[in-house]
């Protein structure tokens, strides 16, 4: 037991280490293709707004959606918004993308020029 003890600290400090890096991970943003993602952001009503506590999420059309998620679930939460608004406004046809409005009148559509951007619209928006 005695020989155990004193290893106790360096096992300490290898598991916070360990829950530490995991925590991180799972809080990172997922990849997103840059061209795609790009155009579509111009779109989307969600942004992110840097205050003074941290980071949080605002909406460019409704000036009372405010959202200040934890610093460990703020990257899920605003991809979770960006996913959603993307089911109801981007419709996918063969290799092209349409943005749509809440009236479905067309704001912009654009052709997907390789297979990862489709693949990505298709994962990251559910289409």
């Amino acid at each position: 037991m005695q020989k155990f003890r004193k290893y106790l600290p360096f096992i300490f400090m290898i598991a916070f280490f360990l829950i530490g890096l995991n925590v991180f991970m799972q809080s990172r943003p997922s990849q997103k293709n840059a061209r795609v993602y790009k155009i579509v952001q111009e779109f989307s009503p969600y942004y992110i707004d840097k205050r003074f506590g941290g980071l949080q999420i605002l909406n460019k059309k409704d000036k009372e959606f405010k959202e200040k998620p934890t610093n460990e679930t703020f990257f899920i939460r605003f991809e979770e918004l960006e996913r959603e608004w993307g089911k109801k406004h981007l419709i996918l046809n063969n290799n092209s993308v349409t943005i749509i409005d809440e009236n479905n009148k067309t704001l912009k559509s654009f052709k997907l020029n390789t297979p990862q951007e489709l693949k990505f619209v298709k994962t990251y928006y559910g289409k």
